[in-house]
């Protein structure tokens, strides 16, 4: 039986740190599938990108403080140069006014979240891990091979990442994915994770949860189960 472990060199750069993850399974996430309630998951998406500009309200981007608290955890651990956590990246679109658009039904509904929340969300197909799923530092050179790129461009030492038996699975703690394990049309098992860095954010990580784990259901269908992981729950069974 496969477990998600949080290693203890994580908590020793983020003793504080809560994790939300969300196991989804009995998905259907095809386009077919979703055919008829995808207007809807495209209307929220749509209304979480207008409500993520709440976030918005410094002069300077870096310095919102959703933004700026993820910049300093990303100073704690050996990074690739110019690397942004993922809700950064969502939010750079918001300013910027292009926005986050379609990408499959899961994708969309986790964005929905992370742009409502501000927080970081991801997502993987349980059925593509090999082993373990870990969060912990890098070796180095574990194996990765990012969302369009066409060349591996494999994990530095020292830095936090998700890996499996296999590779690199999400580097540079949330800043991308990689295509072995990606959400696809084809996942009827999902990895959801949310992150917090922020100890004054716990209620609004619980909420995220619970939104994510209710649109999932109730778009996709399947079933949901929610774990808080913290420094005393380090450890989930996956199957």
């Amino acid at each position: 039986m496969s477990k998600f472990m949080i290693k203890p060199e994580f908590w020793d750069i983020f003793p504080e740190a809560e994790i939300c993850i969300v196991l989804a399974k009995g998905l259907d996430n095809t386009e077919e599938g979703a055919e008829n309630v995808l207007p809807d998951i495209l209307e929220l998406l749509e209304k979480s990108n207008e409500e993520a500009k709440k976030y918005l309200t410094a002069e300077v981007f870096s310095e919102n403080k959703v933004i700026a608290v993820w910049r300093q955890a990303y100073q704690k651990f050996k990074t690739k140069k110019g690397v942004r956590c993922s809700i950064e990246a969502l939010l750079k679109r918001i300013e910027k006014g292009t926005g986050v658009g379609h990408i499959n039904p899961l994708v969309d509904i986790y964005n929905t979240v992370s742009l409502t929340y501000g927080l970081p969300c991801g997502g993987e197909d349980i059925d593509t891990f090999r082993g373990d799923m870990v969060l912990t530092k890098a070796d180095g050179g574990e194996l990765f091979l990012a969302l369009g790129d066409e060349e591996y461009d494999n994990a530095l030492p020292g830095e936090i990442l998700y890996k499996d038996d296999e590779g690199a699975v999400c580097r540079c703690w949330n800043w991308r994915d990689g295509q072995r394990t990606m959400l696809t049309e084809n996942t009827t098992r999902a990895f959801l994770i949310i992150e917090s860095v922020d100890p004054e954010r716990g209620e609004d990580l619980r909420k995220a949860g619970e939104m994510l784990a209710e649109l999932t259901v109730k778009y996709l269908g399947g079933t949901c189960e929610i774990s808080l992981m913290n420094i005393n729950n380090r450890e989930l069974e996956l199957s």
